[in-house]
């Protein structure tokens, strides 16, 4: 059917993701799909053709509204009697009447700006959908025909849709950018537990906390001391092996890369402020008094693929948030009169 090759050419243009106007763009493309059926069914007054708005100086009219509203029933709505379909489509006639307005719109600015659809490019799109479906010339223009469309029609109907596409990505789509700051916020605002988390390649000298409190004192002057050799010059590895009473004594204090969420809150506050290569100062756990040398500290970051989706997500909402506001602004600019 038309409405599946309108599809096919939204989905596959180049460069072309539109998924909030997909709807819009389709229900216009369509705007004569059904009108033998209606004109099969309504009440002979109202086929009278006439005009239900204005926008600029171009006309909508009653036959325009009506095809897209058909376009886009239900197939549950398609399968209902004419009268009960027909009362379906006069409760949504006002909503369907902006949408048409608002493509008319987009038409109307585009050409203003000099925005133009090659013979060519139409020409492409055809070919395109006539191989996605495998038709022939012959199988298209009869699907055309039971659709009530010639070949010319179509051509202009996918012209339109082009062009609005243009439009759209010149004026919007490619104004929209995400910077990997407003991925991180969104993290922030919206996960408990991001993935990733910061890791720190730590060497330790530890001394175990004494029985005796009246050691401590005793203690802290021995790492004082400690720290002042580092800070003379000497190797921390070779102070690790003299001094350190930990596991890692024999590796030189090495104790490798530890996540934030494995160390002591004590570790986490004294790392926060050391750049790699420099040492802390003594500080107590439960476990006794340590000095540490920061290695080298690995920031979180987010899995790529998780990054895109993000990515991906805040560029359409963005471009949902601004495309609304861009709508609101043609509107506020152009004379339009509705008659319905």
């Amino acid at each position: 059917m038309v409405y599946n090759y309108a599809l096919a050419l939204v989905d596959g243009g180049e460069g072309i993701n539109l998924f909030m106007i997909k709807r819009i763009i389709t229900a216009f493309l369509c705007a004569t799909c059904w009108v033998l059926a209606l004109q099969q069914s309504l009440p002979a007054a109202i086929l009278l053709d006439r005009v239900v708005a204005v926008v600029n100086s171009e006309v909508i009219t009653w036959s325009e509204l009506y095809s897209i509203m058909a376009a886009e029933a239900s197939d549950r709505v398609r399968a209902m009697d004419a009268a009960e379909r027909n009362r379906i489509f006069r409760s949504n006639e006002a909503e369907f009447l902006e949408r048409l307005i608002d493509i008319r719109l987009q038409i109307q600015e585009a050409r203003r700006l000099g925005l133009q659809v090659r013979e060519d490019e139409v020409k492409e799109a055809i070919e395109n959908i006539k191989k996605k479906y495998q038709m022939t010339d012959s199988a298209l223009d009869e699907s055309l025909k039971k659709e009530g469309l010639t070949l010319e029609e179509y051509k202009q109907r996918l012209s339109d849709q082009i062009l609005v596409t243009q439009f759209v990505n010149q004026q919007i789509r490619r104004k929209v950018v995400v910077t990997d700051e407003q991925i991180q916020q969104y993290m922030k605002a919206h996960r408990q537990n991001p993935l990733g988390e910061d890791e720190f390649r730590l060497r330790q000298i530890f001394f175990r906390k004494p029985k005796d409190d009246a050691m401590r004192e005793a203690l802290e002057e021995k790492a004082a001391m400690v720290v002042q050799r580092l800070k003379d010059g000497e190797d921390f590895a070779a102070l690790a092996w003299e001094y350190s009473e930990d596991t890692s004594t024999k590796i030189g204090g090495d104790l490798g890369y530890l996540k934030k969420s494995d160390m002591a809150k004590e570790f986490v506050d004294v790392l926060t402020g050391l750049q790699p290569g420099e040492v802390s100062r003594p500080f107590w756990t439960e476990q006794g008094l340590h000095i540490v040398r920061l290695e080298d500290r690995v920031a979180a970051s987010l899995a790529k693929s998780e990054k895109e989706d993000i990515r991906r997500q805040l560029e359409e909402e963005m471009f949902a948030e601004k495309y609304k506001i861009y709508l609101k602004n043609l509107r506020e600019k152009a004379r339009i009169e509705i008659r319905l």
